[in-house]
């Protein structure tokens, strides 16, 4: 279980937040302090990580806090995680179905359940 230390004593007048951001292969987590009545998109900036992701585009991604996704004009709180959101690869639907599907053709021909009387 990876441990984080605490965020510290903050100045007056900022809050501590993180912002997250994940690739398949990285992620990256900054914890930083804005000042009180930031908006999400204030907080995204002031962070930096747009300068080490160039690929973030606020216009097209969704961000959100602790899994919920808000709009970038809302105002974080102390300790809020704010998430970017990349844009999903697959239909979780269409995957799963795609699964199924091939899960059912590799499977045995003529395989028989076990009748109830035996499974005790």
């Amino acid at each position: 279980m990876a441990s984080r230390e605490p965020l510290g004593a903050t100045p007056p007048g900022t809050v501590p937040i993180e912002i997250c951001y994940a690739l398949p292969d990285a992620q990256t987590l900054l914890a930083i302090e804005v000042e009180a009545g930031s908006t999400v998109r204030q907080a995204i900036e002031r962070s930096g990580i747009i300068a080490r992701h160039p690929e973030i585009d606020l216009s097209t991604l969704a961000v959100g806090v602790f899994g919920k996704i808000v709009a970038l004009d809302a105002v974080v709180s102390a300790g809020d995680r704010v998430e970017i959101y990349r844009p999903l690869k697959a239909d979780p639907k269409m995957a799963r179905q795609r699964r199924v599907e091939k899960t059912r053709a590799t499977s045995v021909e003529g395989r028989r359940w076990v009748a109830k009387e035996r499974r005790r």
